[in-house]
Formats: C-alpha cells, sequence, structure tokens
C-alpha cells in the first residue's frame, strides 16, 4: 500500500500535469486570438486602400478635373454674312464619294433649294443641349444636307471624337465611326467666300480638301485662325457654347498631336439625337 509521502507526491505530478495542459491551452487561445487580429487588420486596411483607391478613380472618371492654361473668349464673334447674296434658289449636287457610309443613309436629292431663311436645330447629348441657327443664305446645300442627315437619325448615337483648345478651338463630330475619317458616302461643293473669317459661335464644315464636305462639321467656341476654305452654315446659341466650354476646359487626350492637333474630349460628348424643327 503506498504511504502517505508517495500519495502526496502523486498528486503533486497530476497536479504539476494539470497546470501544464492549462498553460499550452491557454497559449494556444493567444496565439489563435493574436493570429485572427492580424487577419482582420489587414483585411480592413486592405478594404481601405481599395475603396480610396476605386472611389478616385471614379471620380476623376466621372468628372475630370479642368486642364491649366486653357483659356476661353467670352464674347461672340458678329454674326457671319455673305458679302454678296446667292441666287435664290440654287441648284445643289450630291455625289457618291466612293467611300462605304459610316452609317447607312440616303443622300438629299440633287437639284433646287431655297437660299434664303434659318432653321433651328438641337444636339441632344450627355453634357446638355446645343441649340443651333442654320442659315439658308450663308450655305443652302450645306443646311439642306445636314437636315437631310438629322431626319434620318444619322447623327443620334454618335460622338465628337476631336477638340482643340488651343490656337484652334473647336470641337468637331459628325462622323458615326468615331476615327475621324467616316462619312455619309456621299460629297458636295464648298460654299465659301474669301472675306469669311472664323469666330466663337460659328458653325462650320469639317473637310479633307476642296469640294469634300460630308457629315462632319465644328462648333468654334475660340480662336479659329484658318483660311476661308470651310463653309460656315450656321451659329451656335450661348447656351450651347456654355456646355462646349465645360467640356473644352476638362481637355484632351492629345491624341491628334501635332497634326491636325488636339485629341478626344476628355469629357465624352455623346449624340443623343439631332433634332430639328420644321
Amino acid at each position: 500500500m503506498p504511504s502517505n509521502e508517495q500519495r502526496r507526491q502523486a498528486a503533486k505530478r497530476k497536479l504539476e500535469r494539470q497546470m501544464e495542459r492549462r498553460e499550452a491551452q491557454a497559449k494556444r487561445r493567444r496565439t489563435i486570438t493574436i493570429g485572427a487580429t492580424i487577419v482582420v487588420v489587414i483585411a480592413v486596411v486592405a478594404g481601405v486602400f481599395y475603396i480610396t483607391r476605386t472611389g478616385d478613380d471614379t471620380a476623376q472618371q466621372e468628372v475630370p478635373q479642368a486642364q491649366p492654361g486653357i483659356e476661353i473668349p467670352t464674347e461672340l464673334a458678329p454674326p457671319p454674312k455673305r458679302p454678296t447674296p446667292l441666287a435664290d434658289p440654287v441648284s445643289c449636287e450630291y455625289r457618291p464619294d466612293g467611300k462605304q457610309p459610316s452609317k447607312p443613309v440616303q443622300p438629299p436629292a440633287n437639284g433646287e433649294v431655297p437660299s434664303q431663311g434659318t432653321v433651328q436645330a438641337t444636339i441632344k447629348t450627355n453634357q446638355g443641349a446645343i441649340p443651333l441657327t442654320l442659315d439658308r443664305s450663308l450655305a443652302p446645300c450645306t443646311v439642306n444636307s445636314f437636315i437631310n442627315l438629322a431626319e434620318q437619325g444619322f447623327y443620334d448615337g454618335t460622338s465628337c471624337h476631336r477638340i482643340g483648345t488651343s490656337g484652334l478651338q473647336m470641337l468637331q463630330c459628325g462622323d458615326p465611326s468615331g476615327s475621324g475619317s467616316g462619312g455619309p458616302g456621299y460629297a458636295f461643293d464648298d460654299e465659301t467666300f474669301p472675306e469669311l473669317q472664323y469666330g466663337r459661335g460659328y458653325l462650320a464644315m469639317a473637310n479633307a480638301g476642296p469640294n469634300t464636305n460630308g457629315s462632319q462639321f465644328f462648333m468654334v467656341f475660340g480662336e479659329a485662325p484658318l483660311s476661308p476654305d470651310y463653309t460656315v452654315f450656321g451659329t451656335i446659341s450661348e447656351d450651347g457654347l456654355k456646355v462646349i466650354d465645360d467640356v473644352a476646359r476638362a481637355g484632351d487626350d492629345g491624341a491628334y498631336e501635332p497634326s491636325p492637333g488636339g485629341g478626344k474630349p476628355n469629357k465624352p460628348v455623346n449624340f443623343e439625337k439631332v433634332e430639328v424643327q420644321a
């Protein structure tokens, strides 16, 4: 039979083993708790970093910051006017240009069109409405073509592919392909005059050389030191110019530098619909 001393020693060893097990268990719990805390902290920091970066990127995409150094005149140019009125009516010819149309469309009928009166039109864009006044006395064949394209929905769902903010300050649109080389598949002659000077508020045709007018046009919001080779066919309202000014202040990506200059607008301009008030 074990003695009292032996029983005490056995009880002491049992207690020591229990204490060792409890200490080991407590150590494991502390290790697990510390590890879990570190994981949570890392996850929180990563989440804050991701949300912060994502928020910054979204803000930059949705609200482009104004580029420094872009100066826009506020004074409208004098209304364009021909020194000598055109005959009324005039004869217009719209001929195939040998290229595939960027979007299915029919050319206007050849023949006589009036050279008097104005037509109101509105370009509805994602940035706001741009009201226009189309002037037949300036360019009757051009006005006739623009109305024809607008009424067939040629411009609807298109975007402005180029803006210039220095030197030549204008927004160029009218190419459904967005490449700057597309058009309606037909061309017609220039309707220019030597005295023509461009300025803020003018609506004019873009071209690839003499008598190559199609669907592309540009809206002058500032300086435009151009030779008189681009047909002016109307004007832009002050409210419309405010929309363009806002787009211009966001700058461009420089995609068309050094020639012809400018680039795609940092603030995209998408046409929802071009409406013509008969």
